[in-house]
């Protein structure tokens, strides 16, 4: 039977757009920029939107090396783009929008992600091409829009009305129904318009697929930027029933994938919650790893280990106590070295992630957490710059004090982070080649080296270790000559100084 009331909604693509060579970010990276290392992680965000219009499609355009112009080529079929910038991104994406709506003037355009949600009137001035821009989370908002409802009625959506004055419709209330059928399951819009081959993080088997078990962190951690910008402070869940049935439907979509991974803010911060999902997923058989806050008790860490998590990824960030204060970190360095401790005996595997240049930040706080890490030992680590990203507690604090040096430098020609905040006595120049000390002395001990080929060799993954030490090695020496350049820029600046005075 042909029902004819019902009217196809717009040929809509999602787009994790084209940016930086080998650049991460926007879709689902809560640290956007290009890494010391190739890695992509899931645009899991476009993914339910995706899954819910017929005749949608999900463009991650990086992994997949599709360029702009192969972009505007693919949305000569498409009458509504949706696009998720980040703030590293933002300047190309709206210059590529403009692109996009003069070779399709009909076409209509949303914008979406945490630098058009903190500031909406900025985002609209600066990109006539954008129809409207969705205001934290957009799942309901471009759904409801490409099946032709009013943007006057769609909830927390931007635009600019008819009179050319900007228009911001109340908030949307935070998505609370995370169950399929009220949300789809990402897995299977993966299978349809990805290539899971494409998706590369050093630290987890190789393929992975990821996905959301819950949204938002309650934490208070002032530098994180998604809890304050798109998913907010609540916590909210999906049944375990739910996941573990997504779970068991991906094993059979994706046979050869080796590992699995819950992306979540805090998968692991209910205990209960848990190890009850624990107990659903150990039947499964599957090799699944996590985020992970230290407060976790052995327990709990237990339940996972058996129900085969394999791994855990662990915001340490600093060693010194004071630092973990400033940012609100919400745990000690004792209560990190319990939780290790816990992790090792267990035989869980740590990738620990660490940041240098936040609030309070000085060479001894450095030293600190150099210490720490390596006092830690955990099996392979990450060391970034702190990046005070808008809609931040930490981007505020630093704007107040006149920390940040340049508000629109966050990252170098080929989008890796450069630091951009300078407190009194630690100059950008140090901070950056801290991070490179952190790096040598972890990994050039003899066991940390060993660990790493070692694993590569049982895992089969040679190949792909060379090929990131190369990458590695390569961004490395990039740096040192910017630091080295820096340092003599500044001293010949200090000289003509001196020499204009006397």
């Amino acid at each position: 039977m042909v029902n004819f009331g019902y009217v196809m909604p717009l040929k809509t693509l999602f787009l994790n757009p084209p940016s930086f060579e080998n650049f991460d970010g926007g879709a689902s990276s809560r640290w956007p920029a290009t890494r010391e290392i190739e890695s992509y992680w899931y645009p899991v965000w476009l993914a339910y939107p995706a899954g819910m219009l017929e005749g949608s499609r999900l463009l991650d355009a990086n992994p997949h090396h599709v360029s702009w112009d192969g972009v505007i080529e693919i949305l000569k079929d498409y009458e509504f783009l949706v696009l998720f910038t980040s703030t590293i991104g933002w300047t190309g994406d709206q210059r590529a929008a403009e692109k996009v709506k003069a070779a399709y003037p009909g076409i209509k355009i949303a914008f979406v992600g945490p630098p058009v949600t903190t500031d909406t009137d900025k985002a609209l001035d600066e990109c006539a091409a954008i129809d409207f821009i969705c205001r934290r989370e957009f799942d309901f908002s471009v759904v409801e829009f490409a099946e032709g409802k009013p943007r006057n009625e769609i909830l927390g959506i931007s635009y600019r009305g008819a009179d050319g004055k900007i228009v911001h419709n109340p908030d949307r209330p935070q998505v609370e129904k995370l169950d399929k059928p009220d949300m789809p399951w990402v897995t299977d819009i993966y299978k349809r318009d990805l290539d899971v081959t494409k998706y590369n993080v050093p630290f987890l088997l190789h393929p992975y697929v990821a996905l959301y078990s819950t949204r938002g962190c309650p934490a208070q951690c002032t530098f994180c930027l998604w809890p304050q910008t798109l998913s907010g402070h609540a916590w909210r869940k999906r049944s375990t029933d739910d996941v573990a049935a997504e779970m068991a439907h991906a094993k059979q979509l994706f046979p050869d994938v080796k590992e699995f991974f819950f992306d979540d803010d805090t998968f692991n911060i209910q205990k209960a919650r848990t190890i009850e999902l624990c107990a659903k997923l150990k039947p499964l058989g599957l090799t699944w790893s996590c985020t992970s806050r230290v407060t976790t008790d052995r327990d709990t860490l237990k339940a996972m280990k058996e129900a085969g998590c394999r791994l855990l990824i662990v915001g340490f960030e600093s060693g010194d106590p004071q630092i973990l204060k400033n940012i609100k970190k919400g745990a000690t360095v004792q209560r990190a070295r319990d939780f290790v401790k816990d992790c090792h005996d267990l035989g869980l595997t740590i990738h620990g992630d660490f940041i240098l240049g936040l609030p309070g930040e000085t060479e001894a706080s450095i030293r600190n957490t150099i210490n720490f890490a390596k006092q830690l030992d955990v099996e392979t680590i990450q060391v970034s710059i702190a990046h005070a990203f808008p809609g931040t507690e930490f981007y505020d604090y630093a704007m107040q004090h006149g920390f940040i040096t340049n508000v629109d430098k966050m990252v170098d020609e080929g989008g890796h982070q450069l630091a951009h905040i300078e407190y009194p006595g630690l100059p950008t120049e140090y901070v950056l080649e801290m991070v490179h000390r952190f790096y040598d002395e972890y990994y050039f001990r003899p066991k940390a080296a060993w660990r790493v080929v070692s694993k590569a060799i049982i895992n089969r993954d040679v190949p792909r270790l060379y090929t990131e030490a190369k990458a590695f090695l390569k961004l490395r020496a990039e740096r040192n000559r910017m630091v080295k350049q820096s340092k003599s820029d500044k001293a010949r600046e200090s000289r003509e100084a001196l020499g204009a005075g006397a």
